[in-house]
C-alpha cells in the first residue's frame, strides 16, 4: 500500500473527550462508543489530510510515544476507517490477513504499546433517556420495570442505570 495515502480523521458528527492515555470518541450517526488507546488517538489526531503515514511516524517518535513502524500506523488507520472514524474509508492493508500475521508483521521493534479501538453500540438517546431519570436519592427507586440498580449522584443529575432489554 502506497505511502502517498493522506488519511482524514472525520470530525463532523463526533463527541471526543480526551482523558489521560485515551480517547473517547461517540459517533452520534452510528449511535457507537470508541475507546482509542493512546497510540489510536494518536494517529487519529495526526491524520489531517496533509500527513502522509512516514509524517505520522516522524510525529510518533518526536513526541516521545516510542519507535514505530509504518505497519504500526497503517495498522492504527485499518482500524479508524474500519470503524468510520476517517473522512473516506480505505482499503485495508492488512486484508484477509490474521491477527497474528499482522502482529508478526509489526514485528516486536514497535517500543510503542499497539494502537487499540474498543468499540461498543450505545442506546439511541430516545431510549436511553425511558423514566430512569431521578432527581433525588428519594426517587432512585424501581420507576420502570426495565431498570436497574438506579443510582443517583444526590446532586440532581442523571443517574447511572443498567436497563435489561
Amino acid at each position: 500500500m502506497s505511502d502517498s495515502h493522506t488519511p482524514k480523521a472525520r470530525k463532523r458528527g463526533l463527541v471526543v473527550q480526551e482523558m489521560p492515555g485515551e480517547m473517547l470518541v461517540y459517533d452520534t450517526e452510528t449511535n457507537k462508543a470508541h475507546c482509542l488507546n493512546d497510540s489510536a488517538a494518536f494517529v487519529w489526531a495526526s491524520c489531517d489530510g496533509v500527513n502522509t503515514v512516514s509524517d505520522i511516524v516522524r510525529e510518533f517518535e518526536a513526541n516521545s510515544k516510542g519507535t514505530v513502524t509504518e505497519d504500526f500506523v497503517w495498522l492504527a488507520i485499518d482500524q479508524l476507517s474500519s470503524k468510520g472514524l476517517l473522512e473516506a474509508k480505505l482499503e485495508p492493508k492488512f486484508k484477509g490477513k490474521s491477527r497474528r500475521d499482522v502482529l508478526k508483521t509489526i514485528g516486536l521493534v514497535s517500543v510503542a504499546a499497539l494502537p487499540i479501538i474498543a468499540s461498543l453500540a450505545a442506546p439511541q438517546s430516545a431510549l436511553a433517556a425511558t423514566s430512569c431519570n431521578c432527581s433525588k436519592e428519594s426517587d432512585c427507586t424501581f420507576q420502570a420495570a426495565s431498570c436497574m440498580n438506579l443510582m443517583c449522584d444526590n446532586r440532581g443529575m442523571t443517574p447511572s442505570f443498567t436497563c435489561n432489554q
